[in-house]
């Protein structure tokens, strides 16, 4: 499964979900659907309870009940059961609320924006613009971030032809670019902007955001030139291209007496919480 963990919210409440590249499938964390359609305090215990009653009844809906890695309020991950939209529409009948029908159409419409996408990929672009817009991020800024997006879809493009997975393999290489322009790797990089589970690039400065695309587009211009035959090989086109954005870094810290790599962040800089970022539909590029 090709993973991309959102946040998306219902009436102000955030259900957690995943969607499946692969078999082109949103899975729902079940709790936080249990969480909106009851308003339980202990929502938990109220699926746990639910659970035990339909495996009782033999329902064919409970032997069908995923788990899947997702981001808790601590910032950890932790194993979660979810389900298809399919399975949630079943579930739904079992717990009664008010809400139902609102969020069946509101489970709906999520379906549909994503097929919308994937038929017409530039739908994707300007719901994020709008939504930087609504968040209140400056025009320069949605401009400089959806810029280092289409560099960073460039970039993995080149590492997918080379056969390199997401993963594992994409995140060592990221790292290794954070690391060699910036000083930091992603880790050291989100601590020192004080982030936890926030997208590192949407808290970036602008001159972040520029000396990043610069490191991955001379990565990709270098692994293009060099046509590299191995991972030690993409490890060290990572640290070259880095390492003119380190370089340009320098001189320009040199010129100006000023750091580039800054402590601030959206939350200090707008006033936007953690969830309110989270609700941008962008792909974990730290980790892909």
């Amino acid at each position: 499964m090709t993973e991309n963990t959102q946040i998306k919210m219902f009436e102000n409440r955030k259900v957690r979900t995943v969607w499946d590249k692969e078999s082109e499938e949103w899975y729902f964390s079940v709790v936080d659907v249990i969480a909106v359609l009851t308003d339980s305090e202990r929502p938990r215990k109220y699926w746990n309870d639910l659970k035990k009653k339909l495996l009782e009844e033999g329902s064919e809906l409970s032997e069908k009940i995923g788990q899947l890695k997702m981001p808790s309020n601590d910032g950890k991950m932790y194993k979660t059961d979810v389900m298809t939209t399919q399975q949630l529409f079943r579930l739904i009948q079992s717990v009664p609320s008010p809400k139902a029908e609102p969020f069946k159409l509101w489970m709906a419409q999520v379906a549909k924006e994503r097929l919308d996408e994937m038929q017409d990929p530039e739908l994707t672009i300007n719901r994020a613009m709008q939504e930087y817009r609504a968040l209140g991020y400056s025009e320069n800024w949605i401009n400089q971030r959806l810029k280092s997006i289409e560099v960073r879809k460039d970039l993995t493009d080149e590492w997918k032809k080379h056969g390199l997975k997401e993963g594992v393999q994409f995140a060592t290489l990221t790292d290794i670019i954070y690391k060699t322009w910036s000083g930091k790797n992603t880790k050291e990089y989100k601590e020192f902007k004080g982030l936890k589970k926030e997208n590192l690039r949407d808290n970036m400065t602008n001159k972040e955001l520029v000396l990043n695309m610069l490191a991955e587009l001379s990565t990709k211009e270098i692994s293009e030139a060099g046509m590299p035959q191995n991972f030690s090989d993409h490890i060290k086109n990572a640290v070259d291209g880095a390492t003119i954005a380190k370089n340009a870094r320098r001189e320009l810290e040199q010129k100006t007496g000023k750091s580039v790599v800054s402590p601030l962040n959206a939350r200090n800089a707008l006033g936007l919480s953690g969830d309110a970022q989270n609700t941008l539909l962008l792909s974990n590029e730290e980790e892909n």
